[in-house]
């Protein structure tokens, strides 16, 4: 893994308003609460970890348009997230965000491409996250992320970057989708993303379908570099119970582990973010103690 004796740069994203489920914005706790920071450290980084970013709340924010539920706040987070990219890029650091909603990874992705123009997406999560404001049936931005990055939806959200799209169809990688919005569905088989669906992982295997995606970056992409996006909703809702929009039929805790262990042998990942941790829906911070293992993995523990 190429990150190793690098500095990675930790950063909280107490956001939930791209959802209606209350303690997702607890997430970046749970997850520093399962000891991640000696964790890391434990495995060679230097770890610089900036606390969180100051997000409104369902109380201060301001809901706006049923369509796209509280867009100017999540907006206005994700630009701030975005320039704080900016500024550690800088520093050849590797950005590590912590969520938090799956919406600020819009944010992210706005400021990883401000380096890596060409920057590819490896999307792990059970939802397609492809609805735009004319065929969401929630109104949830969280449902709207990868659309965003891909230019589709509210200009306000699409053009937060310095190109349009951010990531181009062609280098983005969605695995382990099993449930769709009809409208959504429609859109992805539009596209040209690749989307790997759990029927796909039971015919191939985890291990050929993570291979794939990062075949196909090493050849539509000048560096192969991309961003590592992990909701924890991809995994069986019994190994993985603090998310708000569990679906049964997920990852199993070895085929998480290894979709990650892939990941880090690559040595292409450039950051990294973990959403969807959920505290109050968990058991014993079950999830986010998942969670630390699965960043640990991606970030090049290995067994032996």
């Amino acid at each position: 893994m190429n990150t190793l004796n690098k500095r990675i740069d930790i950063i909280g994203m107490r956001h939930d308003l791209g959802q209606t489920r209350r303690g997702v914005d607890m997430g970046p706790s749970a997850i520093r609460f399962a000891q991640l920071n000696p964790k890391l450290k434990d495995l060679g980084y230097q770890i610089k970890d900036h606390g969180d970013i100051e997000c409104s709340t369902y109380e201060t924010g301001e809901m706006g348009n049923p369509k796209a539920r509280f867009l100017h706040d999540v907006v206005n987070h994700c630009e701030v997230l975005r320039d704080k990219i900016i500024t550690l890029l800088q520093e050849d650091s590797f950005p590590l965000v912590l969520g938090g909603d799956h919406s600020i990874t819009i944010g992210l992705i706005a400021g990883m491409v401000s380096k890596y123009p060409d920057l590819g997406l490896i999307y792990l999560d059970a939802h397609g996250d492809f609805n735009t404001p004319d065929t969401t049936p929630s109104g949830n931005i969280h449902g709207m992320s990868l659309a965003s990055i891909t230019g589709r939806g509210s200009a306000s959200l699409t053009n937060m970057a310095s190109q349009v799209p951010m990531i181009k169809d062609e280098l983005v990688h969605l695995i382990g989708v099993r449930t769709l919005d009809k409208l959504e569905k429609q859109a992805i088989k539009k596209s040209s993303i690749s989307a790997i669906t759990i029927k796909n992982i039971d015919e191939i295997g985890i291990s050929e379908a993570i291979s794939r995606a990062i075949e196909s970056l090493s050849q539509n992409s000048p560096q192969g570099k991309f961003h590592f996006s992990l909701d924890m909703d991809l995994i069986e809702p019994s190994i993985a119970p603090g998310t708000g929009t569990p679906v049964r039929g997920g990852l199993t805790y070895r085929e998480a582990h290894l979709a990650c262990e892939l990941v880090a042998e690559s040595g292409n990942m450039v950051s990294m973010d973990v959403v969807e941790v959920n505290p109050i829906l968990d058991h014993e911070n079950q999830t986010g103690k998942l969670a630390v293992e699965l960043i640990l993995s991606a970030l090049g523990k290995t067994i032996i």
